[in-house]
């Protein structure tokens, strides 16, 4: 813990109008933003697959990037969309 705080808080003037700022900016150095991509991207992936399968497809994307595998059993909670019928 103390190593985040450090981490935080380095470079950082305490008493200075901006502190506020950098302390946000150095907390965003600290996030893995390229892992929460590609995780986002998978979990859009298998929601829009899921979607597709239950005639849902943009439904099924957007449940998968608003709440992640949460958003899968939200889907698959929904009944199938049947096509139109035919005409005679």
């Amino acid at each position: 813990m103390a190593d985040w705080l450090d981490k935080v808080l380095r470079g950082v003037d305490l008493q200075s109008p901006d502190a506020f700022g950098q302390l946000f900016l150095n907390l965003m150095e600290l996030v893995p933003w390229a892992a929460l991509f590609w995780w986002s991207v998978l979990f859009a992936v298998v929601g829009a697959v899921l979607g597709w399968r239950r005639g849902r497809t943009l439904e099924g994307v957007l449940w998968a990037l608003a709440l992640g595998p949460f958003g899968w059993l939200a889907v698959l909670r929904r009944p199938r969309r049947r096509p139109p019928p035919l005409p005679r």
